[in-house]
């Protein structure tokens, strides 16, 4: 009995915290030490970390990751493999999810839930050896998101334990340990590893701030929609060799998806690498379940080229290929955007009059709007056929409603525009004038000075003051204007108002003719004779064509 009675107390040993002993050892080769770097190559920060899925993808700590430029894990083996893609990010939890290169990981398998007063172990980071795991009680838990858990841990765990796991008597993650809150001897924390497991990377994660903490790459949706809405905001966000990262990724993960090769070729033909851009359109058509919009892109990346990027000759594509290629995609889906497409690629090529009667065509179809209206009266002005762009232009204003709503403004000042150039003054000042309601807060100095000149033309002077005066307001050191408020105020008879204006002319840009041509025909005005002789032969000198006229005029 002796001899049973010293067994058996060995034996309950054995089973107690001996019994997380049986899945220890595996258990720690999911834990690693993350390390991250900055752009030097110093070293930012280090935490631990341990691995979810077999093919490598692990969850940490995110703080490390702000402003680093790289990072790497290191295994239980001692051997170091380097963090590819973040794939998820929390930082109010402090959690982040990542794949690394390593493809043969032992990952370590959630728990779905976790009792209170359950015993838990924290395993902490060993190299080549098994770790002493730290045995502490889930003391409560608070639900966060409605399916996470915040846990309490009656656990004495130190702050280079951040991020080690927190396992069940199976050898299951609980959670990940949390940074300590406060002093209170013994309680630690941690975040339900499901929260960090379940961490995924959206179409709109580029611009998530969290995110944005981080120079280390970032994961594609698994979602080809959402992947497409990334590759456009990485457009215009991401730093030039990261969208050009992110473009191979995305070609490597959806290859048979035209997107990504039409991005890749807008991006090649903006630096002039014309040839492949043509390849990646090429295989965008190849690829494209939308046969239409393939052949669309592809016309619109030749067109564009044509107008920004004509200095740099590319054989292959022209003006004539744009157009066929817009015709294809024209043939494959008969689609208005596609012949308003073919109608811009005919005005770029000055023809003019098949363009009208493409944007003529439109105006019957569903694209009908104040746009196609002004492109039609466009191709008309360059035709010199001025009463049908008016018209036009009165079709174009037309497709608003009074009270006018600030998308008609364009429009109203296109159409002051031509009224002022075909001579009908009273017109184009109306129009001004109900583009400057809509447009009060953003007017600069040029309108003013454009409406100025209508009103000039209209016999309306008291407003036209008003505006030259506006404009000098606005831009101080602009000679045009002075030279217009002088000649204005000399034509309302303000000439020594005018001699002011003039000699303010003078002393803002004393080598230009006009400052003392004003001058010297204000001087003739007020029986300065003498004078004003004097500087109408200054502005002679500095080649004013006007000024041997009126020499002669105030001479007799």
């Amino acid at each position: 009995m002796k001899r049973i009675f010293i067994l058996l107390p060995f034996f309950l040993l054995s089973l107690l915290p001996g019994s997380a002993q049986s899945w220890v050892s595996k258990a720690a080769k999911s834990v690693f030490t993350l390390k991250t770097f900055a752009a030097d190559g110093t070293l930012l920060a280090s935490s631990t970390g341990f691995f979810i899925t077999p093919d490598g993808v692990g969850i940490s700590s995110f703080a490390p990751f702000k402003g680093a430029q790289r990072a790497v894990i290191i295994d239980a083996e001692g051997k170091e493999y380097p963090v590819e893609l973040i794939l998820g990010a929390n930082d109010t939890y402090d959690v982040v999810k990542f794949q690394t290169a390593f493809r043969k990981a032992t990952p370590l398998a959630i728990a779905s839930t976790a009792a209170n007063g359950s015993n838990i172990w924290l395993l902490p980071y060993a190299v080549k050896k098994t770790p002493s795991c730290i045995q502490g009680t889930l003391k409560s838990a608070e639900k966060f998101q409605d399916t996470y858990q915040y846990y309490t841990l009656q656990l004495n765990a130190e702050e280079s334990h951040v991020s080690c796991p927190v396992l069940n008597q199976n050898g299951q993650v609980v959670g990940l340990i949390q940074p300590s809150a406060g002093d209170q001897k013994g309680i630690s924390y941690a975040v339900d590893a499901r929260f960090a497991a379940d961490l995924k990377i959206s179409g709109l994660s580029i611009n998530d701030p969290n995110l944005k903490q981080t120079n280390i790459a970032i994961a594609l949706p698994d979602k080809v929609d959402e992947a497409i809405l990334t590759l456009f905001l990485a457009s215009s966000s991401l730093k030039e060799n990261q969208y050009v990262s992110m473009l191979e990724r995305f070609i490597q993960k959806f290859p048979n998806e035209a997107n990504g090769y039409i991005y890749r070729a807008r991006y090649q033909a903006a630096k002039g690498m014309f040839s492949k851009a043509d390849e990646d359109m090429q295989k965008a058509v190849k690829v494209a379940e939308k046969k239409d919009d393939a052949h669309y892109q592809y016309a619109e990346l030749i067109y564009q080229k044509e107008l920004y990027q004509n200095d740099k000759p590319f054989d292959a594509w022209t003006l004539d290929k744009a157009f066929s290629e817009s015709q294809e995609a024209y043939r494959t889906n008969p689609m208005p955007i596609y012949l308003q497409q073919q109608a811009q690629i005919r005005y770029a090529q000055g023809q003019y009059a098949d363009a009208y009667q493409i944007y003529d065509q439109l105006t019957h179809s569903d694209l009908r709007s104040a746009d196609i209206f002004f492109a039609a009266s466009q191709c008309k002005a360059q035709l010199g056929e001025s009463d049908q762009q008016l018209a036009l232009l009165d079709s174009a204003v037309a497709q608003f409603s009074r009270p006018y709503v600030i998308t008609a403004a364009p429009y109203l000042l296109a159409r002051a525009q031509a009224l002022y150039n075909n001579g009908k003054y009273r017109l184009s000042v109306n129009d001004y004038n109900e583009y400057a309601q809509l447009m009060e807060t953003q007017l600069k100095a040029p309108f003013y000075y454009q409406r100025e000149l209508a009103e000039v033309g209209g016999h309306l002077y008291q407003q036209a003051l008003n505006d030259i005066n506006k404009a000098i307001e606005l831009e101080p050191a602009e000679p045009t204007y002075y030279g217009e408020k002088a000649s204005l105020q000399i034509r309302v008879g303000m000439h020594k108002e005018a001699i002011e204006t003039a000699q303010q002319l003078i002393r803002l840009s004393p080598e230009q003719s006009d400052g003392y041509l004003f001058l010297g025909i204000a001087q003739c005005l007020t029986n300065q004779k003498a004078e004003g002789s004097k500087n109408l032969q200054k502005a002679k000198e500095l080649g004013n064509d006007q000024a041997q006229s009126l020499i002669d005029k105030y001479a007799k």
